[in-house]
C-alpha cells in the first residue's frame, strides 16, 4: 500500500538547476506547470527572486528583502506547461552563472474567493498537495481570508506588496502558534505579537489576518504562500537541538527534497537544503533565504537528507543548539514507501 496519495511528489514540487546564458529563453524540465517559482542563483551573490501566478508574470519579490513588489520584463517572462521562461536579467540568467529554481504546483492563476470576510481577488489552491497561494487588498481591520484547501494550514508566508514591510510568517508548531510571528527577511527568533493574525490559529477554510501592516495593511495588495501538511508529500513542525555531533533526528516520513529550517529561539539565518544540490549527503550546499549569499559550502556543518527524513551530524547552534527549538519546512523527494506498481522502500542518498 502506497504511503501517500502522491505517488510522485514531483509532479507537485520539484527543482530545476540551469545556468544563465543572458538571452531570452525557456525552460523546460519541471514536470509541470509552476504557480509559484522561487529562483536563487547559486554561483554568487544575488536576491532571491520570488514569482506567481496571482501576481502575474514579470512581477517579483524577494525573500531577504522588504522591498515593495517590482515590475522587469527582464525577469520570468512566462509560465509553461513544463517550466517557465526568462528574460535576461543578471538576477534570472546571467550569462555563466549557475541558478535554482524550487517550484511548486498550485492551480495556476486562480480566481477571486468571497468565502472570508475580506475577498481575495485569486485565491490558486491545490487541494491534492496542500498548497494555495492567495492575492487580495488590505483592510487593516481583523478578517477572514479562505485559502481553498479544505485542511488546516501549519504555515504561512505573507508579503504587503506595496509597502517595505517585512515578511511575516505564521506558524502552528509548539512552541509557535497565532500569537508569534518571525520575519523572513531577517534572521531575528520568533516575536510576539497579537495584531498580526489576531491571535487566531486557521480553520481548513480561513486564515485570520489583524491590523498589523504587514498582514493586512489598508489599500495594500497583500499576498500569502499557504501550506498544509499532506502525509508523505510535506511536514511542518519543529525539533528541538541536542548539541551533539550525533545530532537530532527528525522523521519526516519521506525522503525529503527540500528543506527550510528556522531557529526560533535567537538570531539566526533561514537555512535552505535541497537534494538536487550537489546531490549527496556530506557535500551538501545551502542557500539563506533571508541573504543574497551565493550558495553556502561548508561541508563541515553537515545535514543528511534520509530516507524517512532529516539527520543532524553537527554542534553547529544554528541548527542543532542545544535545548534551541527550530522550526522546519519539507516537501518530499519520494515517499517512504514508494509504489511504481509494487512498494519500493525508498533509500537514502
Amino acid at each position: 500500500m502506497a504511503y501517500s496519495t502522491i505517488l510522485k511528489p514531483s509532479d507537485y514540487f520539484n527543482t530545476l538547476l540551469y545556468s544563465g546564458n543572458s538571452s531570452v529563453r525557456s525552460l523546460t524540465g519541471v514536470g509541470f506547470e509552476p504557480s509559484w517559482v522561487w529562483i536563487k542563483e547559486r554561483s554568487s551573490s544575488s536576491d532571491h527572486m520570488l514569482f506567481d501566478q496571482p501576481r502575474g508574470v514579470q512581477k517579483y519579490i524577494s525573500s531577504n528583502l522588504n522591498n515593495v513588489e517590482q515590475t522587469s520584463a527582464g525577469m520570468l517572462t512566462a509560465f509553461g506547461s513544463d517550466g517557465f521562461s526568462l528574460g535576461n536579467s543578471n538576477d534570472v540568467n546571467d550569462n555563466g552563472q549557475t541558478y535554482a529554481s524550487f517550484n511548486w504546483k498550485a492551480n495556476g492563476q486562480g480566481s477571486a474567493n468571497t468565502a472570508g470576510s475580506i475577498n481575495t481577488t485569486y485565491t490558486s489552491a491545490n487541494t491534492t498537495n496542500g498548497v494555495s497561494i492567495c492575492k487580495w487588498v488590505g483592510t487593516q481591520s481583523t478578517g477572514t481570508i479562505a485559502h481553498g484547501l479544505g485542511t488546516v494550514p501549519k504555515i504561512y508566508f505573507v508579503k504587503n506588496l506595496d509597502s517595505t514591510d517585512s515578511w511575516n510568517v505564521f506558524a502552528n508548531t509548539g512552541y509557535m502558534d497565532a500569537n508569534y510571528r518571525l520575519l523572513l527577511d531577517t534572521n531575528g527568533g520568533r516575536i510576539t505579537d497579537a495584531d498580526a493574525w489576531n491571535s487566531q490559529n486557521p480553520t481548513s477554510s480561513f486564515f485570520t489576518v489583524g491590523s498589523n501592516t504587514g498582514t493586512n495593511k489598508s489599500g495594500s495588495n497583500m499576498i500569502a504562500y499557504v501550506f498544509s501538511e499532506v502525509k508523505g508529500f510535506s511536514k511542518f513542525s519543529e525539533y528541538t537541538g541536542n548539541g551533539n555531533a550525533d545530532g537530532t533526528f527528525v522523521y519526516t516520513g519521506f525522503k525529503p527534497a527540500w528543506v527550510l529550517i528556522k531557529d526560533l529561539m535567537r538570531s539566526e539565518s533561514w537555512y535552505i537544503y535541497d537534494g538536487k544540490i550537489l546531490g549527496y549527503n556530506g557535500q551538501m550546499g545551502d542557500f539563506l533565504a533571508n541573504t543574497a549569499a551565493a550558495e553556502g559550502t561548508d561541508y563541515a556543518i553537515q545535514v543528511d537528507l534520509v530516507s524517512n527524513g532529516i539527520k543532524f551530524q553537527s554542534t553547529t547552534g544554528h541548527l542543532n543548539g542545544s535545548n534551541e527549538k527550530f522550526l522546519y519546512m519539507a516537501f518530499a523527494e519520494s515517499p517512504f514507501v514508494a509504489n511504481s506498481g509494487e512498494s519500493i522502500p525508498t533509500t537514502a542518498r
